[in-house]
């Protein structure tokens, strides 16, 4: 059984995309094989490219730095990321490629193998106490955007810093992670794929 951990941004393994024609940053893939059945990372688009095919997987993209890209897919649609946080999940077997407006992005990916397990992605802002419960079901990941986090003494993590992530893996008995501090945020919360209750969450 997994541990909950925080990833810090330096640990995230940079690594070419799968066609060739971009870099991205790993932060984590579960399980840690080839055949994995999420996965998260933050791809680096330096330059106008196509982007890898990912049959059979659902992708969602947010714009974390840069002036914006365009996505034009093989079926005529177009759609624009823009500053601060542009954002689209679509199918990883569509046919696309990224068209810069103004120099490199960042841009947040998150990628989920549909049969296997279902995925929701928040953009949050972090003011106070957030609170996250994981159960036999129930991951949570979260990306500190913009601030400085941490978690009540009795979780045992170290203190979350912009670009860090926290890992919540699935527990056989329901717990839960209190968050404090002041920034912004993404949380992933992963689930198997079959129909489940409306999210665990809850911010004071």
């Amino acid at each position: 059984m997994s541990q909950a951990r925080i990833i810090p941004a330096n640990e995230y393994l940079r690594t070419r995309w799968k066609n060739g024609q971009g870099w991205t940053r790993e932060i984590l893939r579960v399980p840690d094989r080839d055949d994995w059945d999420w996965r998260l990372s933050i791809a680096e688009i330096e330059q106008d490219a196509a982007f890898s095919s990912f049959p059979g997987i659902d992708r969602e993209l947010i714009l974390l730095q840069g002036n914006g890209v365009r996505l034009d897919f093989a079926d005529g649609e177009q759609v624009e990321l823009e500053p601060p946080h542009g954002r689209i999940r679509f199918a990883g077997e569509r046919e696309v490629s990224g068209k810069l407006r103004d120099g490199t992005t960042h841009d947040f990916n998150l990628m989920w193998r549909r049969d296997t397990v279902g995925a929701e992605l928040l953009h949050r802002p972090l003011v106070g106490s957030m609170l996250f419960f994981v159960d036999a079901g129930t991951t949570w990941v979260i990306h500190l955007l913009a601030g400085q986090a941490e978690f009540e003494a009795g979780a045992g993590l170290p203190p979350l810093f912009a670009g860090d992530t926290a890992w919540l893996p699935a527990q056989p008995e329901r717990r839960r992670f209190a968050l404090q501090g002041g920034g912004e945020l993404l949380a992933a919360r992963i689930t198997p794929a079959s129909p489940r209750p409306a999210a665990a969450f809850l911010s004071q």
